[in-house]
């Protein structure tokens, strides 16, 4: 499993690292440990004119892995026959043209389900097939914005590895023959009570899938309905019936809290309402002049997040330890919880207990969907206390069609399957053949039951075992329905005819009802229209689509009482903190791929991820403390113990760590999984157990001698936060480049314009590049630092927008991965627990390009609107562009990427960019064809380009409103007043590039109490 037998490279003496930092003022940032240890491999990076083999072409990647990456082309051809538009009436989200005009796209209303739960979304049509996916402004849920899963459904709905057709014993059969089947068996059975059937769902929120599932357990009284969810809200469910008695729902409303306390919770980029929770924290956040209020964060965390790196105070602790830093801060708000555990946190807590105590009914104690169901139960008492239930925190009756503990649902399937009292079990979507507990060991018992149907939309680990395998439709090609996070009812409308002949979980359980199969659009339409006015249903129905959701249809608040928390805290003080020698194994649901449904998908695969910017794998999280003591190097394999379980896998070194947690992402180590997502990375579900889904104690790590090769872009396109000058590493002199500005809410308060004491001006007045004057547009973005998560859906929806291929594990190795955005993430602070700030960088769109002035076939080119414009057809490849640009934002096609000639993959991307093939330069081009079609539209209607007209692709996709593009030449626009701030600042300025990208600094509001925030100047999370 590794690609090297042993370590090629010096270890890092983490210990001397952790005592230079000491001995610092705390504000140098840092991007990775080799560039904080200046080894002598950071030093020819730096100083190498292109990254390392850059030019050559090695024979170790063969034809038939490359053709397996290259955006899982080698598709079917003939597909273009199915992309038709379906016969059922379906409505755009804008009025539509009386014909459909070629380049024309429309807008088509509905939602995406995720673990069951639903978000509105626009999907852009281009002559009757999808191309893109965006937020639905006024879905609640949305907002217009999307997250990283969502800007990747597209690649999937054109995935050529789908399940292309219905097959009986790996023999091709049809729908009709299965309904048939399922008729007779259902008629032979029926006079013994029913049949003996078994149904396995993921978490179901869709009302009419519920109902007919309900109207088939009616029919057959012996059938019985299971539900997993790999990834689902395990802790909050089941701690919801601790706290309550009952599985009720919790939604926060983050627009009303003052402070907030994160326990173990990546709630700004993970769960059902991630998108709309980053827009209403962010929005009480971001500080303009004369701001006089700002929230406060407070993490406590095990692993870092994105939303570890935007809090004020970010604590990394062992989620024992977290359990009993809650204890502590109920105990000092008055709960009654026994006595208080104490550690190095306990003043901490005493100080986070008064910030909270001083903001009753304006705060908000968030507790992750991956922690202890009792640490979610205390979390809700603590709101009850502090008066935020029914502000801030809100109590809804649940908004899943049927919550069960869905581990112990999973089980009693299992024992009744190897009882052999299930004749037929049906699975609608999900694997639980790869991502069960593994205690269950589900394959065995699975095949006890003599007939298995298997509906999904790959032939997967469990697909392979049923006898009749179902291409399930993509939402995009289903009518459908389901509940956001605040429970909105919304609707799915297709958009295209499936290209498999799929159908949808609903249309097969209504194969078996008395009544016969039913088309998806009936199903909806009649389980919805007893909500229809009586009179103008149609016009009714019609607006329903136009609009994709139910208006008014949130779930309603209510009243419930809690339970005492005696129980619950002696379950939490109960659990002894692990250490370093025996830490702690937290499992997590992968930040790109999820609980493995995405591992076929090449963009999200290649996108990296948050924080440590790996790709195509995952690795064991441990902090440079236990690295240290154990001798490990980033890609070296351990023997991971997990009880009785073990799992060898290799290691990442990651700064923040808890030093007595490791963590596995969930995900990977698929067997059947497409030809892209098939042996990629490490099966953690092998240490699963119904018991411990989210993590076990006591593990051991046991170094061992080979190495695996991991592709990490972190240091890729590096701008080193402190260069050395001169050719004599022992001679060299620094100088400093400020890139991530950041300071207190204090400090802008009292100088607004603190970003610029520390930056290098320019004097314009010396360049020898010409000056350019605007009569038109000028247009520029501006990205707000403090409003950044660092998700990856702008990374994502690049991809989508301008037909950016994937290019392999390898290529990426080598430095040539082709996203024309990154997220550079910076450390600052100790390595133990350092501050990390994140910051978007693409083409700056220089004033004074460097790129422009090199280039000998003038294919990159200054246009009258100020853009830094690439010439494809004039581009021969000299590559000094890329030399020349001190941002690094140039991407150079090696290798003929983008596949041509498959046909199925043409109706994927976007017609009005470019499809770029080998040989030339990419880069951000500001979205220039979505200025262009907005420029058609004010010269046809006689009027000038509005402000917000144009929405480019990163900043459509940002849930936090991070980014704003415009017109700089107009002074009422958004982006113009973005840069009048005077935190407003420039990348690299000293230079005289003067860039068209520009920044407003990172603002943190630490508790005074405290000390300074995290990484500003103090250290160990200002704890």
């Amino acid at each position: 499993m590794s690609d090297r037998t042993k370590p090629t490279r010096k270890e890092l003496d983490l210990g001397a690292l952790q005592e230079s930092l000491a001995g610092q003022d705390g504000s140098r940032l840092w991007r990775s440990l080799d560039e904080l240890a200046e080894s002598p491999e950071f030093h020819a990076m730096v100083q190498r004119e292109f990254p390392e083999q850059a030019s050559e072409w090695h024979d170790d990647v063969s034809r038939r892995r490359f053709l397996q990456v290259m955006s899982a082309s080698l598709a079917l051809g003939g597909l273009t026959a199915c992309t038709r538009q379906p016969l059922e009436r379906i409505v755009p989200y804008v009025k539509q043209p009386e014909e459909i005009v070629p380049g024309r796209p429309l807008f088509f209303a509905t939602s995406r389900l995720l673990g069951g739960y639903a978000t509105g979304v626009l999907a852009e049509s281009h002559m009757g097939r999808p191309t893109k996916i965006e937020g639905s402004p006024e879905h609640p849920a949305s907002l217009g914005a999307t997250d990283v899963f969502a800007q990747a459904e597209i690649l999937d709905l054109y995935d050529p590895d789908r399940m292309q057709t219905v097959t009986r014993d790996g023999r091709i059969s049809t729908w009709d023959e299965f309904v048939a089947e399922m008729r007779r068996s259902i008629s032979a059975l029926s006079a013994g009570g029913g049949l003996p059937l078994r149904i396995l769902t993921g978490t179901v929120t869709s009302p009419t899938l519920a109902a007919l599932i309900g109207t088939l357990l009616e029919e057959n009284p012996e059938a019985r309905w299971h539900q997993w969810e790999p990834a689902g809200l395990h802790a909050a469910r089941e701690g919801a019936r601790l706290a309550f008695g009952e599985p009720l729902a919790v939604r926060y409303d983050l627009t009303r809290a003052d402070v907030v306390l994160s326990l173990d919770a990546d709630f700004l980029t993970q769960g059902p309402g991630a998108v709309r929770y980053a827009r209403d924290f962010m929005d009480r956040r971001r500080v303009r002049e004369g701001a006089t209020r700002m929230n406060r964060l407070y993490a406590l965390e095990s692993t870092p997040t994105p939303t570890g790196t935007v809090a004020d105070h970010r604590v990394p602790l062992s989620s024992a330890e977290i359990g009993h830093f809650a204890l502590a801060v109920a105990a000092e708000l008055g709960l009654r919880v026994g006595e208080a555990p104490t550690g190095g946190w306990t003043a901490l807590a005493r100080n986070v207990a008064s910030d909270l105590a001083a903001h009753r009914g304006r705060s908000a104690v968030v507790a992750g969907d991956q922690t202890s169901p009792e640490l979610y139960a205390l979390s809700l008492a603590i709101n009850e206390a502090l008066g935020n239930l029914g502000g801030p925190v809100v109590v809804t009756d649940p908004v899943e069609a049927a919550p069960v503990d869905q581990a112990a649902s999973i089980g009693e399937l299992v024992a009744d399957l190897d009882a052999g009292i299930v004749d037929t079990l049906l699975i609608l979507g999900g694997n639980p053949v790869y991502d069960a507990p593994a205690d269950l060991d589900f394959r065995v018992p699975m095949g006890k039951a003599p007939r298995r149907i298997y509906l999904g939309q790959h032939v997967n680990e469990t697909a392979e075992l049923c006898h009749w395998n179902l291409p399930e439709a993509h939402f995009l090609e289903s009518w459908g329905d389901g509940r956001a996070y605040d429970g909105t009812i919304s609707l799915m409308q297709p958009l295209i005819e499936p290209l498999y002949d799929g159908t949808s979980a609903a249309e097969t359980v209504s194969a078996l009802l008395t009544d016969g199969p039913k088309a998806g659009e009936e199903l909806l339409r009649t389980h919805w229209e007893s909500r229809l006015p009586a009179v103008g249903a149609e016009k009714a129905w019609r607006r329903l689509l136009h609009d994709g959701y139910f208006p008014e249809s949130r779930a309603t608040p209510r009243e419930a009482a809690l339970r005492t928390l005696a129980p619950v805290a002696e379950a939490l003080r109960s659990r002894q903190a692990p250490t370093p020698t025996a830490p702690e194994l937290l499992l997590r649901p992968d930040p790109t791929i999820w609980d493995g449904r995405f591992a076929n998908n090449g963009w999200l695969q290649e996108c990296p991820k948050p924080l440590t910017k790996l790709t195509w794998d995952n690795a064991l999280m441990v902090g440079p403390g236990l690295a240290q003591r154990s001798g490990l190097v980033n890609g070296q394999m351990v023997k991971l113990q997990a009880g009785e379980r073990s799992l060898e896998v290799p290691v990442w070194i990651h700064p923040g760590q808890a030093e007595s947690s490791v963590t596995l992402h969930l995900g990977y180590g698929r067997r059947k999984a497409g030809r892209v997502g098939s042996g990629t990375g490490f099966n953690a579900y092998t240490l699963r157990t119904t018991d411990a889904l989210w993590g076990v104690g006591g593990a051991a790590l046991a170094p061992l001698p080979n190495v695996h090769r991991l592709a990490s872009t972190q240091m890729h396109s590096n701008i080193a936060e402190q260069p050395w000058q001169g050719e004599n590493l022992e001679g060299r002199t620094a100088e400093r480049r400020h890139l991530v500005r950041v300071g207190t809410f204090e400090e802008f308060r009292e100088d607004p314009g603190f970003a610029h004491h520390e930056s290098h001006g320019a004097d314009e007045s010396l360049s020898l590049n010409p000056s350019w004057s605007y009569e038109g547009h000028r247009w520029g973005l501006s990205i707000d630092l403090t409003a950044c998560t660092g998700c990856n859906a702008c990374v994502v929806a690049c991809q989508s927008e301008n037909n950016i291929p994937v290019v392999g594990k390898d290529q990426v190795d080598k430095g040539r991965e082709m996203h024309w955005i990154r997220i550079d993430r910076y450390y600052q602070g100790s390595l133990a627990a350092p501050a990390m700030y994140n910051q978007p960088v693409l083409c700056m769109h220089c004033e004074q390009a460097p790129c422009e002035v090199v280039c000998p076939v003038a294919a990159t080119t200054h246009s009258d609107e100020g853009l830094n414009d690439m010439v494809y057809n004039r581009c021969v490849g000299t590559r000094y562009c890329s030399n020349n640009c001190p941002y690094k934002v140039r991407r150079f096609n090696f290798l003929k990427y983008n596949d041509t000639d498959t046909p199925v993959l043409d109706l994927m991307r976007n017609p009005d960019v470019t499809v770029r093939v080998r040989g030339v330069m990419e880069k951000c081009s500001y979205c220039v064809q979505r200025i262009n079609g907005a420029r058609i539209d004010a010269r046809r209607e006689d009027r000038e380009i509005r402000d917000g007209e144009i929405v480019t692709a990163c900043q459509q996709a940002c849930p936090t409103e991070a980014i704003s593009f415009g017109d700089l030449n107009d002074p009422e626009a958004e982006v113009t007043r973005r840069k009048a701030q005077p935190h407003d600042y420039g990348l690299l300025t000293e230079l005289g590039t003067r860039p068209r990208t520009t920044y407003l600094a990172k603002v943190v509001n630490p508790n005074e109490a405290l000390g300074a925030a995290a990484g500003h100047g103090g250290s160990e999370g200002g704890a």
